[in-house]
């Protein structure tokens, strides 16, 4: 006998949301490593203690965390998912009957409250303090490296680096990534003595004028760049996350400030560290080397600057007399300091290279000369660093960092961002490094034991 569905439906229902999300479920997995109990403790001085009830900002974070762990980029679509997924319900203590927020809850919280106490700052580290509780951060060896992804700005809505609309005149009319990118430079500060010099941009973007303009990876794009600083190459948990415009220049001033963070997090900064050869300037390994941490960084040579003539390590050194010997034996003596290229200069006495037989392939002037940077010492000891095997092995686990910039854009979906400004961009890359860090944690922790450490 064939059946079928009854219309009617019973009056009640006996339905316990509990019993129908699955013991193996991830998220229930997240939950029980996830304590978001303090979000509404660290906010509360951003809330007026008279009024209507706001939606609890626990909530409004369990539902970003559903979307950055599940890839859901769109906040439309993650409403939705959210009130029709019974797991999604069950994550955010809504229940059956619960209400979910209205989409435009999030973008007055994100740029208000939540902006103001640095809230996804605090989520962040809360996620990588549970991953040291789990012993899965040994701390000794790290790895620093930067994505680009694109910013959501048009690259034919820009105008010449050095002109500024008229219309930015008026701060009660712009929108605010641009009052956010006006107000910051109004209150930089002028850039330390290794620090790079800022010049002006080639081009802004009238919507998002923070992004930095690239055609590093082909045609001219605006973007930024998401900093992923002391990954624990023990098990890739990501300790610091900073976002910078896709400028090459910022990728140490976001290193140093990230490991500052990171020390404040660990306790503690990495014995090790592994970085490509952008990180390999002078300035930035001596920093390294006087704070005790070793780089094993390719140092960054500009032997393609000498224009065929002979290169610096042609020349002997003796740090004793602080002199130079070319190959036929002159000295070059020490001439002064150049604070500002931080350099040494050396050279040799007027008339010496006149009649040399090396002359054409040394130098086109009567004289030569050779520099020595203020921090070559730091770069001779990186040099010796490079020759150990310890420099391919940390090399290997730099690799890390790579993969984890491939799961942000492959399987979180983070390629091009939805937030603009500096402050959107900073949101995004810290949501997706949590989510990251809790996939991590899930995985390592559902294993049950006290992990082998794969360190170098």
């Amino acid at each position: 006998m064939m059946g079928g569905q009854r219309s009617t439906e019973p009056l009640f229902h006996v339905f316990c949301l509990e019993d129908h999300v699955p013991p193996d479920h991830p998220l229930r997995q997240v939950d029980r490593l996830l304590d978001l109990g303090f979000v509404r403790e660290g906010m509360a001085r951003h809330y007026s203690s008279i009024g209507r009830p706001s939606i609890d900002p626990e909530l409004m974070i369990r539902m970003l965390m559903i979307g950055y762990l599940q890839g859901i980029r769109s906040e439309r679509r993650l409403v939705e998912e959210v009130h029709l997924n019974l797991a999604y319900r069950w994550f955010c203590r809504l229940g059956l009957d619960g209400r979910v927020p209205e989409r435009s809850t999030f973008s007055k919280n994100r740029h208000g409250r939540f902006a103001e106490g640095d809230l996804f700052r605090t989520v962040f580290e809360d996620v990588v303090r549970r991953c040291v509780a789990a012993g899965i951060v040994p701390g000794e060896s790290a790895a620093v490296d930067g994505s680009f992804i694109l910013a959501d700005a048009s690259p034919s809505r820009r105008v010449v680096g050095n002109e500024q609309p008229e219309r930015w005149g008026d701060l009660e009319v712009v929108t605010r990534p641009v009052r956010e990118y006006l107000s910051a430079l109004d209150a930089a500060a002028p850039p330390a003595a290794d620090e790079p010099r800022k010049g002006a941009p080639k081009y802004l973007s009238a919507t998002d004028p923070a992004a930095a303009w690239s055609n590093k990876h082909g045609p001219g794009r605006f973007g930024y760049e998401t900093n992923y600083h002391l990954v624990d190459t023990a098990y890739g948990v990501i300790v610091a996350v900073e976002a910078t415009p896709a400028r090459l220049s910022q990728e140490i001033v976001a290193a140093k400030a990230m490991l500052g963070r990171a020390e404040r997090v660990l306790g503690r900064a990495p014995h090790r560290m592994a970085a490509d050869q952008s990180y390999g300037t002078g300035p930035f390994l001596a920093w390294l080397l006087e704070r005790k941490i070793e780089p094993y960084i390719p140092v960054l040579e500009r032997k393609g600057q000498t224009k065929g003539k002979l290169t610096r390590d042609a020349f002997s050194f003796d740090p004793i007399a602080n002199n130079f010997t070319c190959p036929e034996g002159k000295r070059l003596t020490y001439q002064g300091a150049d604070y500002r290229h931080r350099v040494h200069t050396y050279r040799t006495s007027p008339g010496e290279c006149t009649a040399c037989r090396m002359r054409a392939s040394c130098t086109d002037g009567r004289v030569r000369t050779v520099v020595r940077l203020f921090d070559e010492t730091a770069r001779d000891q990186v040099r010796e660093l490079a020759a150990t095997p310890m420099f391919g092995a940390m090399a290997k686990q730099r690799r890390k960092v790579e993969m984890l910039f491939a799961h942000l854009k492959q399987h979180l979906g983070l390629r091009r961002l939805k937030l603009r400004g500096l402050s959107g961009a900073r949101e995004e890359f810290l949501l997706a490094a949590a989510a990251q860090n809790l996939r991590r944690l899930v995985k390592l922790t559902a294993r049950g034991t006290a992990l082998p450490l794969h360190q170098v």
